[in-house]
């Protein structure tokens, strides 16, 4: 009995092998290849969507990292030429005091005067590049 079940299941497991390799019939490819066709295609289209909602949050990002930038270095160089203008205006005042009476006193309204213009510079400068 033994042998007879070993054949018999032999024999259906020949014939479900034989199945798998049937070809399908020309209409059914057809419905395969078109659905695969449509499947492929939405795919497709949903990651062209999510690439380009990606690529313009990227661009966003690099717009605002650009302008932060831009900003930051002008910032700076704004505190350099304040900086460059106090120490300017702090070497005016102490050959001011080489001077006696009006002219002292002319001389630091003038270096007064250099500090201010620089300090008016370098704010229109910055604010030329931020705005």
């Amino acid at each position: 009995m033994k042998p007879l079940t070993t054949f018999i299941l032999s024999a259906v497991f020949a014939t479900t092998l034989v199945a798998c390799d049937k070809a399908e019939s020309p209409k059914e490819v057809s419905k395969d290849v078109s659905a695969a066709q449509q499947s492929a295609a939405e795919a497709s289209l949903e990651a062209r969507k999510d690439a380009a909602e990606e690529n313009k949050d990227v661009k966003e990002n690099v717009a605002t990292e650009v302008k932060d930038g831009i900003e930051t270095v002008a910032e700076g160089a704004h505190d350099v030429a304040v900086a460059d203008a106090k120490g300017a205006h702090k070497i005016a005042i102490e050959k001011c005091e080489a001077l006696a009476g009006d002219q002292q006193e002319a001389c630091k309204k003038q270096a007064d005067a250099a500090l201010d213009s620089a300090k008016a510079e370098a704010d229109a400068r910055e604010k030329a590049v931020t705005n």
